[in-house]
């Protein structure tokens, strides 16, 4: 198991996914695309996975599409921004995705613009 996958915790393989959000297949490939949701491969079958935080009430985590743009922009990878979003900020207190899944995403995309310089 990888530190990122260690660092998440619980992942939802994409038709675990789909199956949340009520959605077909084709469909979460279509939010990963747009960037609202974000995945990676996991497991010895580097199966492809999306943390299950990011999955809010049965829909993807509304403010999640903001941020990863704004953290793309900044130059971070997808397992690079997936690693920032679970990594604790005593600033915030927690996690970023903590605070995204608590309504604080203004807070959150501040430090992810400045995350990038």
């Amino acid at each position: 198991m990888s530190t990122l996958e260690e660092l998440v915790g619980d992942w939802l393989l994409l038709p675990d996914v789909a199956e949340e959000l009520g959605l077909d297949i084709r469909k979460v490939h279509g939010l990963i695309r747009d960037g609202a949701l974000v995945e990676h491969r996991v497991g010895e079958r580097a199966l492809r996975a999306v943390p299950a935080a990011f999955i809010h009430e049965g829909a993807p985590l509304d403010s999640l599409k903001g941020t990863v743009t704004v953290l793309r922009d900044a130059g971070f990878a997808d397992a690079e921004l997936i690693e920032w979003l679970f990594t604790s900020d005593d600033s915030l207190p927690g996690t970023p995705v903590e605070a995204l899944r608590q309504g604080r995403k203004t807070e959150v995309r501040r430090r992810a613009q400045v995350a990038g310089f």
